[in-house]
């Protein structure tokens, strides 16, 4: 099942920020938590669209830019590095937060992720 990222949230957005992270491998909690599942077998939950503290790293990392729209939402921009001028990337969301992450997920994956079943 694809989804649009701009429309991405919760779970749906976790698990495809997790892909970016390159996890392969996830067990599903009824909390709308991701369990990415390690090689070595240990598991972390990760709320990368809810949690400053994991989504924040990325976000730095990343140079994605966060600010308030007039529009009444957030949105989130990533720049191209040849052309600081220009967003490659942008995407809106409730939160910076979330519109951080649905900004990174379509840099790296693009406008629809193909997506679990689980997941719907």
């Amino acid at each position: 099942m694809k989804i649009k990222v701009s429309e991405a949230t919760g779970v749906q957005l976790d698990w495809m920020v997790a892909k970016c992270e390159g996890f392969d491998s996830f067990e599903f909690w009824h909390t709308g938590a991701i369990t990415p599942r390690y090689e070595n077998g240990i598991t972390r939950t990760h709320s990368f669209s809810t949690s400053w503290s994991q989504g924040g790293p990325i976000i730095e990392r990343e140079k994605i830019s966060p600010s308030w729209s007039i529009e009444g939402h957030w949105a989130a921009y990533k720049f191209d590095p040849n052309d600081e001028l220009e967003a490659s990337f942008m995407q809106f969301g409730p939160t910076p937060l979330i519109a951080a992450m649905r900004c990174y997920v379509a840099s790296k994956l693009g406008d629809e992720v193909e997506v679990p079943e689980e997941l719907k």
